[in-house]
């Protein structure tokens, strides 16, 4: 991401004479340690903030592109962020127990969300992709894909 956009930036480096990537890393440090610290449940806000904002804006980034690669990618990253949900409301209660719960959860759902790492694209391959596959069938005959089939032909 180019920094050269933001003038807090620049202010932060004219009154401190401090390159600015030592304020995003400040702000990230201090990101991280009050989700760690989760006072009063901020870790939980602050958590679901990254799994939303950082994916969010790449997925309106990919809205406006003619490629449907990063679309594909993006989409990805939401049936995967959604499996995740539903599963941690059910383990809620032992999540609960684990030290620092939403520092992991934030870390995780930056290297699923950030296209560096690709990583929802890796947990969907490896674990949700051999349960659909196993339980979900897509006919490729039938009134359901013919109606499917007219939809897509008027959009495009």
């Amino acid at each position: 991401m180019n920094t050269k956009q933001f003038k807090v930036l620049d202010q932060f480096e004219a009154q401190t004479k401090l390159p600015r990537s030592y304020a995003v890393l400040g702000a990230g440090a201090v990101y991280l340690l009050l989700v760690f610290l989760n006072f009063g449940g901020i870790g939980q806000l602050l958590s679901n903030i990254a799994g939303f904002v950082v994916p969010g804006y790449y997925s309106l980034k990919a809205l406006k592109t003619s490629t449907t690669k990063d679309d594909t990618r993006l989409l990805t990253y939401w049936v995967v962020f959604s499996a995740l949900n539903v599963l941690e409301f059910w383990v809620k209660a032992i999540l609960y127990w684990v030290p620092a719960y939403y520092l992991l959860k934030t870390l995780a759902l930056l290297y699923l969300a950030l296209p560096q790492f690709n990583g929802a694209v890796v947990v969907y391959d490896l674990v949700i992709k051999p349960l659909s596959d196993k339980y979900i069938t897509v006919p490729s005959e039938g009134p359901a894909n013919d109606l499917l089939n007219k939809v897509s032909e008027k959009t495009e």
